[in-house]
């Protein structure tokens, strides 16, 4: 039968050691509500005691909230053994769950606490008491387990027996440094259960050789109860064993050992907003929630995909609520443009079809970016044809720009061949052609222009003042998203290009 296996996600606390995050309050209830509502995690650990005022708020904030929906004792904080202070901040920020942190190496002990086993378990044995006198559960961390199994075994033997006999939750056991093998994951945590079989045992571990996957997989074989997991692999150094990957894994290759039960639709929608929390982008290629990973490049995979799936495998994107793409570029082929023109509904004979193919690798081999709706203006250059109408035309425009004054536009726009005028300000250029543009709609057309959602600027590496500059849009309508891109010298006037595509496709 397969074990239940808690998820512990430490993003709030591990997570922020990443190196220039720092979530605010807002943003820490924020990502706390969906850790527990929506993706369904068992536990989350959300700041170290102790740490600053505006991190007692926050904890404050995630805390009251989680006693009126039934989440605080799915609530733990980082302590430490201080005589009693983390306890005190405990109890001011209302959280109810410990997570003590002690050493779990003799190296640690000796070196940096500079105390005998003995002292160190007894400062452990009063901090446990009193928490447990203020309603506290304590689960007590092994700080540097990892290599405490390598080079002191018996050390870490000794400390688990005492903690056996103390009023403890479970035994956390991280590879502190990510220095363990898969072989040695499974070795170490195998001993501690066959040693300690009615514990509750977590495994945490790092990534600095690009082996936290592959360890929590093993913990998970060696019977480890629960996982410590960050979004997107957030953390300290090269981060931690990463949320989404640990949850496929688990689900796909250990299913008739482990269960979890984790929301797998959530995690793009989660890991997308840790992203505009942190400020830190996630790789397109990073496994389940890159942009590009169910993305197929290669013609020949296209194809594939037409004869039978030849290319799917279990990871499915409709899984984590996504959808497969056919990229186009230099490698593509006639497959991979037939699955984008079904999307946009257009259909070419033969013939038409190899000429748009021929002209997509060119432009890959000059390395332009071809997306989707890039394809209806590509039909319309290569087939010199009204396939795709222009029916929108940015006719004219003046930007003005004064300092001390608000930026303003005054916008011409024919619309099916009618000229229409408006005029607006805005907290810059841009944003005043955006005012004025929807003024027209608004006024003259009675619709809702898209939201826009994300906006990037690129010109090319070493370039000088007047290089090319590459604005690409992203757009919201309703529930469906999408891009488009402008091409000038003028940053301002590219993305009033990628705008004028936008109007022709909706």
């Amino acid at each position: 039968m397969a074990r239940r296996i808690e998820i512990m996600d430490t993003t709030l606390r591990d997570g922020e050691q990443m190196s220039g995050v720092s979530f605010s309050v807002s943003e820490k209830l924020t990502i706390a509500k969906l850790l527990l509502e929506e993706l369904k995690v068992d536990r989350i650990e959300i700041a170290s005691a102790r740490v600053s005022k505006g991190e007692l708020e926050a904890v404050k904030s995630i805390t009251s909230w989680a006693t009126e929906n039934n989440f605080i004792d799915k609530i733990e904080v980082l302590t430490f053994v201080d005589g009693g202070k983390s306890i005190d901040w405990m109890i001011e920020s209302g959280a109810k769950v410990q997570n003590l942190l002690t050493k779990g190496s003799l190296n640690h002990l000796t070196h940096q606490l500079k105390k005998t086993p003995e002292q160190h378990f007894s400062g452990i044995k009063d901090t446990i008491e009193l928490a447990s006198k203020n309603g506290i559960k304590t689960n007590v961390y092994l700080e540097d387990w990892s290599n405490g199994m390598r080079n002191s075994k018996e050390y870490v033997f000794q400390f688990l027996d005492f903690l056996s006999t103390q009023n403890v939750e479970r035994f956390l056991l991280p590879d502190t440094l990510g220095v363990l093998t898969p072989e040695e994951t499974f070795e170490f945590v195998k001993e501690v259960r066959a040693k300690y079989p009615n514990a509750h045992i977590d495994f945490h571990g790092h990534n600095d050789y690009d082996l936290g996957v592959a360890n929590v997989m093993e913990a998970v074989k060696a019977g480890t109860n629960g996982l410590h997991l960050t979004i997107n692999g957030m953390g300290e150094r090269a981060g931690n064993a990463p949320l989404a990957s640990a949850i496929a894994v688990v689900n796909d290759f250990l299913s008739d050992e482990a269960t979890i039960t984790v929301n797998e639709k959530a995690l793009h929608k989660v890991s997308k907003l840790v992203e505009t929390f942190s400020g830190f982008r996630i790789p397109v290629n990073k496994p389940v929630v890159g942009a590009n990973v169910f993305t197929q490049t290669a013609g020949i995979h296209a194809d594939g995909d037409n004869k039978h799936n030849l290319y799917f495998n279990d990871l499915m994107p409709e899984r984590f609520g996504r959808k497969r793409r056919y990229a186009l570029g230099k490698t593509s082929g006639k497959a991979n443009i037939q699955k984008n023109l079904q999307d946009l509904g257009i259909s070419l004979n033969d013939e038409d079809l190899k000429k748009v193919t021929q002209r997509i690798i060119e432009l890959g081999d000059k390395k332009e970016v071809v997306s989707q709706e890039d394809l209806p203006y590509i039909i319309s250059d290569v087939l010199d044809s009204n396939t795709i109408e222009k029916s929108v035309v940015v006719e004219n425009y003046v930007l003005g720009h004064a300092k001390g004054m608000k930026p303003s536009t005054t916008l011409q726009l024919k619309v099916e061949g009618v000229l229409y005028e408006a005029h607006a300000q805005g907290d810059g250029q841009f944003d005043a052609f955006m005012n004025a543009l929807r003024k027209l709609y608004k006024t003259h057309n009675k619709k809702e222009l898209p939201s826009l959602i994300d906006y990037a600027v690129r010109i090319p590496p070493g370039s000088n003042s007047d290089a090319l500059c590459e604005t690409i849009i992203t757009w919201k309508e309703d529930k469906h998203e999408f891009k488009t891109r402008g091409l000038d010298s003028d940053q301002t006037v590219s993305a009033i290009k990628a705008t004028e595509k936008m109007l022709n496709i909706i």
